[in-house]
């Protein structure tokens, strides 16, 4: 009996048979058995299922002796410096090791960080043995293919938190939050806001948790009006800027959990005339190259990005080689880069300044 799909003459049951047992029609069957996309989490279970219970053997997609020495690597944007600092560590990574990469910036601009429809399919046409995801957000059943195909991966900076055994590699996001927030206490502020990314993505909850806990080790009361989400877009942190400086206490210092917020965070105070940072204090995240080019430059909480690309694709190559690494989650460890937009916060004499920091009792000396 000829098994279809094998490549060659062996006992063994057909796809007809494997169908039938799985409840489906063959076409949908040939689907799961060639990798297509276009199926039902729960029917390719079904599928997969009854191929393994029937001992039906499928070309294996991927064979370390015999692909080429190719990998893809899948940013979410190639019109920023965050993908920038990403594609550096991993050309140096992939020169060392002997591997050329294929870019791509393959999302779905539907659904930020969903690769598109199709692209799984490409990356067996064109003969991979790897692929690193950027700020990705994988679907069930695309985790599903990449395991049924036996293709290694590793994502960098993930969205939201893998399933168990998945590799990924990423920051000291609750440390940075940390760090950030001890930054501006041990200044003396205490009205401390942050602006955030996305509440679901994991970076962001983690510099969240980070700052609520500093403020908590130091027994400042946390605000609840101090904390908004902008989805890391820059426009938005702006809006929430202007929100913030419109409280009846607004903030004295704000943690910005990106760089690029920072800049909209910089536009929205200069609109009320303040200075950076003899008005308000601001820390960033990431030390992206905007972050020195900024006036007055950005004190930021520097993520090792290129680093983090790089020890990504070296995780690659051993899984690549058949290794598995111990763990499933490597953190590299951020750091506060101290620049200019961080003081001490202003003790006002007088009236309410033209930005709206309201001032705190008059001090008088020599009563």
């Amino acid at each position: 009996m000829v098994r279809a799909g094998s490549g060659g003459v062996a006992s063994g049951p057909t796809l007809a048979v494997v169908a039938r047992e799985a409840g489906v029609s063959v076409p949908t069957a040939s689907k799961v058995v060639n990798g297509r996309e276009d199926v039902a989490p729960e029917t390719r279970r079904r599928v997969t299922e009854a191929l393994d219970r029937l001992g039906y053997v499928r070309r294996p997609r991927y064979d370390a002796s015999k692909a080429p020495r190719l990998v893809d690597l899948i940013v979410h944007s190639l019109d920023c410096s965050w993908s920038g600092a990403v594609l550096h560590g991993v050309e140096e990574a992939a020169y060392d090791a002997g591997l050329e990469v294929v870019v791509s910036a393959g999302l779905n601009r539907t659904r930020v960080g969903r690769p598109e429809r199709g692209w799984l399919d490409k990356l067996v046409a064109r003969g991979s043995s790897g692929v690193l995801f950027n700020l990705a957000e994988l679907t069930e059943s695309q985790y599903a293919w990449l395991e049924q195909h036996r293709i290694p991966f590793v994502m960098i900076d993930p969205v939201l938190e893998p399933p168990p055994g998945v590799v990924s590699v990423g920051a000291a996001n609750w440390q940075g939050g940390v760090t950030a927030t001890e930054h501006l206490l041990s200044l003396g502020h205490e009205r401390i806001a942050v602006i955030a990314g996305q509440r679901r993505k994991q970076c962001s909850s983690g510099r969240v948790a980070g700052y609520r806990s500093a403020l908590a080790s130091a027994g400042v009361r946390h605000r609840a009006e101090y904390v908004r989400h902008a989805g890391f877009d820059p426009a938005v942190a702006h809006h929430h800027m202007l929100e913030l400086l419109d409280l009846p206490e607004p903030p004295t210092a704000v943690f910005v959990c990106s760089d690029a917020m920072a800049l909209g965070v910089y536009e929205a105070l200069a609109e009320r005339g303040l200075r950076v940072p003899d008005d308000i204090s601001v820390v960033g995240f990431d030390d992206l190259p905007e972050a020195r080019w900024a006036t007055p430059a950005l004190t930021t909480v520097r993520q090792p990005l290129s680093e983090m690309a790089a020890t990504a694709l070296r995780l690659l190559v051993r899984m690549m080689n058949g290794d598995r690494p111990e763990g499933t989650r490597t953190e590299l460890s951020t750091r506060l880069i101290e620049r200019a937009s961080t003081a001490p916060p202003r003790v006002w004499s007088g009236a309410r300044p033209v930005g709206g920091i309201p001032a705190p009792a008059r001090v008088v000396i020599g009563g």
